[in-house]
């Protein structure tokens, strides 16, 4: 898959790379992170073996020239059913700055302008509130909540939300 470095009104996105591990692993690692994208022990594996996936290309968001944090899309290249999914962290020191919509509506036009993506879909934690908002700043609509979707770090099952957006949707 095609990973170019995108400009969007604050942030950066370029291909990812194994320099790029250790910082995107320290992001990963923090509560506010972790709470979100759960995983193993070693967030550091986790990171390098995510960038050798050809399948989700992953771009480094920087901003004012320092990496906080990585989105990554995949693709569902079946004709009758083409779309793309995003995910996306940021580093907790950044959240609240508008940061994670620049990232997300960045990349969002490159999947729908250059892509030709007809429909996005997100998959936030149900209550995971703050990137909802951030999500539907960008223009993504909820579609319904998918229960017991992913297991937390407590062990228990919880509720995650689709979300999508059609190219005519996108702000």
């Amino acid at each position: 898959m095609e990973r170019p470095t995108l400009h969007g009104t604050s942030v950066t996105l370029r291909p990812a790379g194994s320099a790029d591990v250790s910082a995107l692993a320290e992001i990963r690692a923090t509560p506010q992170v972790r709470r979100w994208w759960r995983g193993g022990e070693d967030p550091a594996a986790e990171v390098a073996a995510e960038l050798a996936d050809p399948a989700t290309p992953t771009l480094v968001i920087e901003y004012e020239g320092r990496v906080v944090g990585a989105i990554q899309w995949h693709a569902e290249e079946e004709p009758d059913y083409r779309h793309a999914g995003i995910d996306v962290y940021l580093d907790p020191a950044r959240h609240g700055r508008g940061l994670g919509a620049d990232a997300v509506r960045t990349l969002a036009h490159h999947l729908v302008d250059d892509l030709g993506h007809h429909r996005l879909t997100i998959d936030p934690a149900a209550d995971n509130a703050a990137a909802i908002r951030c999500y539907e700043k960008v223009g993504f609509r909820r579609v319904g909540v998918m229960r017991r979707y992913e297991r937390g770090l407590d062990g228990t099952w919880h509720d995650g939300l689709l979300m999508d957006l059609l190219a005519e949707e996108l702000s």
